[in-house]
């Protein structure tokens, strides 16, 4: 991949007008996408399904209109941003050579290792020496993603949360072979879209999904049992703890079969058998009932809640 020394000694700078890939146009890459499309940069998003890319700028534009209404007063305000300049800063395709010149790629497939695998190591090929690889995976060891790559010191986790456009804080994973160089270059990016980063450690998980995962899991179980209904196992989240938002609604916002995924992820590096999907999760996944995306999951959903889910093996 070139000599890296030079580009160690690199300045930590965010040009411009630089290129930015993304993998994946599911809901996460459209809405990562859109996130740096509207600080000014341009995008190619990546994905083999050709569904995926037809219905992508209509995703991205309804994803524009929503985030300007949502941030109407509010500190995320951007002025100045205009929904045709956004998307025309946006480009679709699928071939990952069309990403040859990025400086950063956020990588937002499925949560496999598998498909991760070939995905880096194709990118590790077409990419410049200066290219940073940023997965969004929710819980792989970022560790073992640089390991698809003959750059491990330029790879790093950019966990961005659901919806990325209205959220202010992306948590950033660094791997022990992850350089200063990349997490600072790294942090600037995120900077320059308005998201501060909040640096982790690497492992299984991270902070984020080792913690929310379980909960999501047992949410599950309970209802399963029968202790209580959906609804009342979120109105006690909501209504005794504060959270804007009880678990079962956003296990189907984040996608069952994403969670699930991500269990077993979890399972697999710890050995801890208390990550096993629950059974009313492992059925709603196999019945095809994963949440919003699919218009039922713990809940049903009006039509206009589905979405694509982004190619098997680039989204």
């Amino acid at each position: 991949m070139g000599d890296q020394t030079d580009v160690q000694q690199t300045a930590p700078t965010v040009p411009a007008g630089s290129l930015v890939g993304i993998v994946g146009a599911g809901t996460m890459g459209v809405g990562v996408a859109q996130c740096f499309a509207e600080a000014g940069h341009p995008v190619v998003v990546v994905d083999n399904d050709p569904g995926a890319l037809a219905s992508g700028p209509a995703r991205l534009r309804a994803g524009i209109r929503a985030a300007a209404l949502l941030r109407r007063g509010s500190r995320q305000a951007r002025a100045g941003v205009h929904a045709s300049r956004v998307e025309s800063l946006v480009t679709w395709s699928a071939e990952l050579a069309d990403m040859a010149v990025a400086l950063l790629v956020v990588e937002c497939a499925r949560e496999d290792e598998d498909i991760k695998e070939g995905i880096l190591s194709e990118l590790d090929r077409i990419c410049g020496a200066e290219a940073i690889f940023a997965s969004n995976t929710s819980c792989i060891p970022v560790s073992r993603l640089g390991s698809f790559t003959t750059r491990p010191d330029r790879v790093i986790g950019t966990h961005f949360m659901n919806p990325a456009p209205l959220k202010d804080a992306v948590e950033v994973i660094c791997a022990r072979e992850t350089s200063g160089l990349t997490v600072e270059r790294t942090k600037a990016f995120l900077a320059r879209i308005g998201k501060h980063a909040l640096v982790v450690r690497d492992a299984p998980g991270f902070v984020t999904n080792r913690v929310l995962m379980l909960t999501l899991n047992e949410a599950a179980a309970v209802l399963g049992e029968g202790t209580a209904d959906a609804e009342t196992v979120d109105r006690i989240f909501q209504d005794c703890f504060g959270h804007p938002m009880g678990p079962l609604r956003t296990a189907d916002l984040i996608g069952l079969d994403t969670i699930a995924d991500s269990l077993e992820v979890l399972r697999r590096h710890t050995g801890e058998d208390r990550f096993r999907p629950c059974s009313l999760l492992a059925r709603l996944v196999a019945e095809g009932n994963v949440g919003r995306k699919s218009g039922r999951g713990f809940y049903q959903y009006a039509p206009q809640h589905i979405v694509a889910r982004g190619g098997t093996d680039h989204g």
